[in-house]
């Protein structure tokens, strides 16, 4: 039995749509895009994470780029199998016939019991003995330190690259919540469409994604706007490449109704809070957490609209793994984890 500890790996995986994070003994060792790049004659795996991302948008006819997740949940099978199997041999993890791989994936609390199987089949297929899944809410509190056992009630906002989860959390339970696909990726979507539509300019994901980082905003009035930025594209009257100037109002336009969406859902959530919970949120405020807590002005924006605090956690972006971790190093104690018995 000693022998068999000897190669024990441990890893908690933020499965993510938009990226990937694994953490083992504590610390984050991968943090790379939720990619894979595939030889379509042959069907290998050419490329994962990083490398991957470089080719996306950008491939001939024999290779093909693939983001295995769509809204939270697996979409493509195989692609999955293969990113998480290229992001384990990443960290170095031996494909040893006696080890023991033990996992605690971060799942949306709006998943179905058969999107929650597929999970489970991917880390069959990467050889994990022990697989328990975590709903991200619960690890996004765990990640920025609430005592999620308390009999207090906490609101998180955990804002993705596929999915919302807003939840509320008391006793080790998530009492209501709301999981909605509208996140990172429809934020990506609208500023692709914004400047087809009102500058006739054809611009990819990357470019997109690029936009959102630099002058992405909430807000039309910014105290400290960041500056405006180029954006090269395609002329979709000429067809031929083009650079336009963006500035952050005309993001803050154009992602607006997707980030009115997650209003409604917060209010839907403290619609159906009981009492006593309420009553707690209103002392605690709402934690937001995930890549979108960074669009400059967002938590001012919900604040207006709940009449609530609204703090963004500090390293928004690894929240929700670092809580995965946390489960993982106390699996034991932590009844909330959902294991293959449980669905």
């Amino acid at each position: 039995m000693k022998f068999l500890k000897f190669f024990k790996q441990e890893i908690a995986i933020d499965l993510g749509t938009a990226n990937t994070l694994i953490i083992q003994n504590g610390e984050v060792v991968i943090d790379e895009p939720s990619i894979v790049a595939i030889n379509r004659t042959t069907n290998e795996t050419i490329a994962v994470g990083h490398k991957a991302m470089q080719m996306h948008e950008k491939t001939h006819e024999n290779i093909k780029t693939i983001r295995p997740l769509k809204d939270g949940v697996i979409a493509d099978f195989t692609a999955a199998e293969s990113m998480i199997k290229g992001m384990i041999d990443m960290i170095g993890a031996k494909r040893r016939f006696f080890s023991h791989l033990k996992m605690v994936i971060c799942i949306p609390s709006g998943i179905t019991e058969v999107e929650k199987r597929a999970v489970f089949e991917s880390a069959d297929h990467v050889d994990s003995k022990e697989t328990y899944l975590i709903y991200e809410p619960m690890a996004a509190a765990l990640g920025i330190g609430l005592n999620v056992e308390d009999p207090v009630g906490n609101m998180v906002i955990d804002i993705g690259g596929g999915t919302t989860e807003i939840a509320v959390i008391a006793l080790s339970g998530i009492v209501c919540d709301q999981s909605i696909r509208i996140a990172g990726d429809e934020f990506t979507v609208d500023i692709m469409n914004y400047l087809k539509r009102q500058h006739n300019v054809l611009i990819g994901e990357r470019t997109a994604e690029q936009v959102k980082i630099h002058v992405g905003s909430a807000l039309l009035e910014l105290e400290n706007p960041p500056k405006d930025f180029a954006v090269n594209g395609r002329d979709l009257m000429t067809g031929i490449p083009k650079q336009i100037v963006i500035t952050y109002k005309e993001v803050a336009h154009a992602i607006d109704k997707s980030i009115s969406k997650i209003e409604e859902a917060v209010l839907k959530t403290l619609e159906v809070t009981p009492p006593e919970l309420a009553s707690d949120i209103y002392r605690t405020g709402l934690y937001l957490t995930g890549g979108g807590a960074l669009l400059r002005g967002l938590d001012r924006r919900i604040a207006a609209k709940t009449k609530l605090a609204v703090h963004v956690v500090e390293d928004p972006l690894k929240a929700v793994v670092r809580g995965t971790g946390i489960a993982l190093s106390n699996s034991h104690r932590y009844s909330f984890l959902i294991d293959r018995k449980s669905i």
